[in-house]
């Protein structure tokens, strides 16, 4: 049987007054050049939308004149660029968006994600939705792939090793290859995708080029040449040309015809990360690296790629995770939040040479492959001076090229020298000093401003504050509790400003935070989100008057409650509804009855005659009837009266103890520990025994099993003896009840005369009564959401009515008071999140998103998404069942100034919950060492007035809790050990116990304290 998978509640806190724009690196781009609109994708997991305002139809670059430049052809383009607006962002995925592309007539927006989700977004259409998920993978996705801009399908691979195709159309998924599954290495990541025609080519940190046929997913064949991670890879339009860029610094071109490496190209220092080419035959395409570089290669009309030019026409401060061209321009994405717009630069200019080259010409012409022409002056085009290329930005495209230096050419000489011709690379070598290189534009043309996101993040010891360090050096400290921000602390470091706000506390882990995604995400999770409680007088709340003193609340239960404040009410309102309808439809229906109708129909005595069978119509035989002489009347269907269920105040026992509300966290004492399960809750709180018991009582093996469960709350000090003698006992009572007991248990014959018939009828016929009302009950179905839990509630009022009809239905949906949960303000934008956890992955995948504002409105796919256990707190404010974690220690009378409290057996080792504070263990030591007057005095001290609490020779807070104690005070294992001593405000004390018997036994110095 297959592994629920686990559901989880995760809300992200807004930045204050933040704009559009990335808030983290970029990873993603593509140009709808027909709407002029550039879509980016970035590791904040959102997808932006920006205006450019540009032609981008024009291109006047890239064309094959020899006498066009950027200054002459798009001068005017140039004076008519505007500035980049903001258009429009959607939080597509909770992870970093690694690739993102077009499709469908460019109607449609594909990304992937590492939150393992493939996903469309419309951005055009009227409706607005979200993006909706096309597929899922079972590991990090990193690549897409497609056909063209008016493709239904694209294809995405990921470390899954896998390459899916997904229907855009609603089909899901087409074809799923998988990567390395017919080699005998486990590999098989994929990080680049291409496809064309009837060829897919993939790579991946294996170094392999794998082609694919698209339609069968079989492997055509495989390119062995790169030494690393294959990051990018192009087709051609024919589909017989493959072009690679690796980390291994290099781009290769492939010619599936030949099965071969053509070219080696070496133009790069670094790791080639991006790759961009909308030519048909890759013949001038763009490339990036890891150093921030961006060279556009020009071979066109060259017979040998070798001969081609490149150039450095960009110089980021980062690496390039994309770059694309559009028109004259062309766009960078780094790790920056910023996009960078750079104007394109014309291949087809002279390249300017320096004179020192000038003056050493014969030699290098005497090496070139074509007759140099002879020098002229440089020529003109309608009285324009052509643009010059530095020689400084020109590349040396391979290692099987001479290092270009072009040299100046008469118009005369035009036909033999024009075009590539005149830019081979073999046309000059120049000395290793001149091979420095400087890119054509070291600024940008434009940057579109992205915003400062968080990157690290530092949780305070009272789990409800945390410092965060932004992509500006920033640090800022946020509520947990409240979702805004607290204080900035400007430009420092984040370990310098922690020790100055840091707390010496200890509470318990009730969240999980990242900042993956540039934001504050809370994670809650159901094995600890209730974990931590904090008391009422610590907090920031509003009307602390309405709590009682050391009232503790509840953090997750707190923010539960009002994340989802909107959705109570709304379920709220249903329930009403549906009770007033169903309320409606009984009186209908017992309105068709007739007035004065008796409740039970007299019918005639039938004496039987002796056995007989009952026969249907058919002859069949059916049950038979009773012939033993009793007096059993037919039973008419619907009209038996039978014992129903015992009914407290005219609702059942069952629905009572359903509706019980569930004792607070001061309600639960010792006392009731060893009570029996039908032992009533004690009106009183405010009492001293709420926390502290009396001395324990041996206990028996029977009183062993009568304890009750534990009160989830509880916070009573329990001075139990765990001498090695009742520990022997306490183990042999768990041997008789372990494995081996059990399977060897001892049996004694019974006593005569006693036989087990005699109450089995009884017994019997009893539970099969019951029986058939609870499988009566069981087959409802319930399920497994939280609709479930309103499914519980409705079947008991339908229940509640069949068993009395005229009762008036209360409420069942019951959520936390104010009294409970104080009223907590959260900015409606904080976004609310329901994700599930994927066993077979690894990953997280996110099932619904919303806001604080918007979860009412959603309360359908949040009944129909969330997690049970969310319902059981928010509808019927019941949390799931946990054991208290408990803190053992020893108190003892400083210097033996003061009575012992041990046991009778010397045993002063006790237990309580880890959040009891130091002024409750002083409240107990009062108790047992001077029993507390009949009628007590108005002007009384108190506890903590008059006795200190030391460990570790240091005196303890009133208001430190056990966990506080050990983390931060006794910092070591075993039990905590605690001395009390008065402190001189009521002088009588002492002498009130010189009078007193005091066991020498049990007597126990401690250490000197410092005071």
């Amino acid at each position: 049987m297959a592994r629920k998978t686990r559901q989880r509640i995760s809300y992200v806190l807004p930045l204050a007054n933040s704009p559009g724009g990335h808030r983290l690196g970029v990873n993603g781009l593509a140009t709808d050049t027909d709407r002029s609109i550039l879509y980016s994708g970035g590791r904040d997991g959102l997808i932006c939308a920006w205006d450019l305002d540009l032609d981008l139809k024009r291109n006047t670059l890239n064309n094959k004149s020899p006498f066009s430049s950027a200054e002459d052809t798009s001068h005017g383009n140039r004076k008519t660029a505007r500035s980049s607006l903001f258009r429009k962002q959607v939080q597509a995925h909770t992870h970093w968006v690694n690739d993102i592309l077009l499709a469908q007539s460019n109607s449609a927006l594909v990304s992937v994600s590492s939150d393992l989700t493939v996903k469309v977004w419309r951005p055009h259409s009227k409706d607005t939705q979200l993006p909706t998920t096309v597929g899922v993978h079972s590991d990090y996705v990193k690549c897409l792939a497609s056909p063209g801009t008016h493709s239904d399908w694209v294809a995405s691979g990921g470390l899954d090793h896998k390459i899916r195709l997904w229907d855009l159309n609603g089909g899901g998924e087409k074809l799923q290859i998988g990567v390395g599954e017919d080699e005998s290495s486990a590999k098989g990541s994929v990080y680049a995708l291409s496809v064309r025609g009837s060829i897919l080519a993939s790579g991946g940190p294996e170094s392999i080029v794998r082609l694919w046929d698209p339609k069968s997913g079989k492997r055509i064949t495989n390119f062995v040449g790169h030494t690393d991670n294959i990051r990018d890879i192009l087709l051609n339009q024919d589909g017989d040309t493959v072009m690679t860029a690796s980390s291994d610094q290099s781009i290769k071109v492939w010619s599936i015809t030949a099965g071969r490496c053509m070219y080696t190209l070496t133009m790069h220092n670094d790791s080639v990360w991006s790759l961009y080419s909308d030519h048909p035959q890759l013949s001038l395409f763009y490339s990036s690296d890891r150093s921030g570089l961006v060279v556009k290669t020009d071979a066109r009309d060259c017979v040998d790629m070798d001969e081609g030019l490149s150039l450095a026409i960009a110089q980021e401060h980062d690496g390039v995770n994309k770059v694309v061209v559009a028109g004259d321009y062309f766009w960078t994405a780094t790790s920056s939040s910023s996009i960078n717009r750079w104007h394109d630069v014309s291949t087809q200019g002279e390249i300017q040479i320096p004179e020192t080259i000038k003056q050493n010409r014969g030699s290098i012409a005497s090496r070139s492959k074509i007759p140099s022409p002879p020098p002229h002056p440089i020529p003109t085009t309608n009285g324009t001076t052509k643009t010059k290329i530095p020689l400084a930005c020109v590349l040396r495209i391979s290692n099987n090229a001479a290092f270009p230096g072009q040299k100046p050419r008469d118009v005369d000489d035009a036909t033999i020298y024009s075009g590539a011709n005149a830019r081979r690379l073999s046309e000059a070598v120049v000395d290793q000093d001149l091979e420095f290189t400087v890119a054509y534009h070291d600024l940008p043309e434009e940057t579109i401003e992205g915003q400062n996101g968080l990157i690290k993040h530092v949780m305070l010891n009272d789990r409800r504050r945390i410092l965060t360090l932004d992509t500006a050096g920033e640090v800022m400290m946020w509520d947990l509790l409240k979702c805004v921000p607290i204080q900035s602390f400007g430009k420092r470091h984040l370990e310098d400003v922690t020790p100055e706000v840091n707390t010496t506390e200890s509470v318990a882990n009730w969240c999980g935070v990242d900042t993956r995604t540039g934001k504050l995400a809370c994670i809650l999770e159901e094995n600890y989100c209730f974990d931590a409680e904090m008391y009422a007088d610590e907090m920031d709340i509003e009307n602390p008057s309405d709590f009682r003193e050391d009232q503790r609340i509840n953090l997750g239960k707190w923010v539960l409650n009002f994340l989802f404040a909107k959705l109570i009410d709304e379920e709220i309102r249903r329930d009403a509804t549906f009770r007033k309808n169903l309320l409606a439809s009984k009186s209908n229906s017992s309105s068709l009855r007739r007035e004065n109708a008796p409740s039970s129909i007299a019918l005639p005595f039938i004496t039987p005659q002796g056995p007989q069978l009952m026969m249907n119509d058919d002859d069949s035989l059916i049950t038979p009837k009773a012939m033993d002489g009793s007096n059993r009347p037919a039973m008419t269907p619907g009209l038996t009266i039978g014992t129903a269920t015992p009914y407290l105040n005219g609702i059942s026992n069952t629905a009572a103890v359903q509706n019980q509300r569930p004792t607070t966290a001061e309600e639960g004492t010792a006392l009731e520990k060893q009570t029996s399960q039908h032992s009533q809750t004690r009106g009183s709180m405010d009492r001293l025994n709420d926390y502290f018991s009396s001395n324990a009582l041996p206990r028996s093996p029977v009183d062993g099993q009568a304890k009750g469960p534990a009160t989830p709350g509880d916070t009573s000090l329990e001075a139990t003896a765990l001498s090695p003698i009742d520990a022997d006992k306490e183990d042999k009572s768990k041997e008789s009840n372990s494995l081996f007991g059990k399977k060897f248990r001892m049996t004694f014959p019974k006593k005569l005369g006693r036989s087990s018939t005699d109450v089995k009828p009884l017994v019997v016929d009893e539970k099969s009564e019951e029986s058939d009302k609870s499988e009566e009950k069981e087959d409802k179905p319930i399920q497994d959401n939280f609709f479930g839990t309103i499914q519980k509630i409705r079947y008991d009022y339908e229940e509640r009515l069949q068993n009395a009809p005229s009762q008036h239905l209360p409420p069942g949906v019951t959520p936390s008071l104010l009294s409970e949960t104080p009223l907590l303000r959260l900015p409606p934008f904080t976004t609310v999140i329901i994700q599930e956890e994927r066993p077979d992955s690894g990953g997280v995948a996110d099932l619904y998103r919303g806001t604080v504002s918007s979860v009412g409105h959603d309360a359908d796919l949040i009944e129909k998404f969330g997690p049970m256990w969310l319902g059981e707190l928010l509808v019927k404010n019941q949390m799931p069942a946990k054991d208290i974690p408990k803190v053992s220690f020893v108190l003892l009378p400083y210097q033996d100034i003061l009575p012992s409290i041990a046991s009778s057996d010397g045993n002063s080792r006790l237990n309580a919950n880890r959040m009891l504070r130091a002024k409750k263990i002083l409240a107990y030591v009062a108790e047992r060492i001077e029993p507390p007057p009949e009628q007590p005095e108005s002007n009384t001290l108190k506890p903590e007035e008059y006795l200190e609490l030391y460990c570790q020779n240091q005196l303890i807070a009133h208001d430190t809790t056990l966990a506080t104690l050990r983390a931060h005070i006794w910092k070591t294992g075993g039990d905590v050990v605690l001395y009390y001593k008065s402190n001189g405000r009521r002088p009588g004390l002492e002498k009130k116990i010189e009078d007193l018997p005091l066991d020498e036994s049990t007597a126990k110095t401690g250490p000197v304290i410092r005071t």
